[in-house]
């Protein structure tokens, strides 16, 4: 079987045949996932802590933080975000 390099999970899912659109999200989830765990390991802090600043469920923080991010929504990993002392930037561009 030949294995297929993929310069981004956009593409990943265009190559399993997934709408595009689910890849971009599943993305954006992960990179937002990265910057949290970042953030939870500088300032040390628990699960549970990161729960109580947030105000999302501790099982959620362990869920992310261990990479479970079906039903997690991009507004919420944004509110761990703020909520750990991040700010996040957009930028929108054309599709080539």
């Amino acid at each position: 079987m030949k294995s297929t390099r993929y310069k981004s999970v956009s593409n990943l899912a265009r190559g399993l045949g997934i709408d595009s659109k689910y890849g971009e999200l599943a993305e954006l989830k992960a990179k937002l996932t990265k910057e949290i765990i970042k953030a939870i390991r500088k300032q040390e802090l628990t699960h549970l802590e990161v729960s109580e600043l947030s105000d999302v469920p501790r099982s959620a923080i362990t869920g992310i933080v261990n990479g479970s991010l079906q039903r997690i929504t991009v507004d919420r990993l944004i509110r761990i975000l703020s909520s750990l002392g991040k700010s996040i930037s957009f930028k929108v561009k054309n599709v080539a």
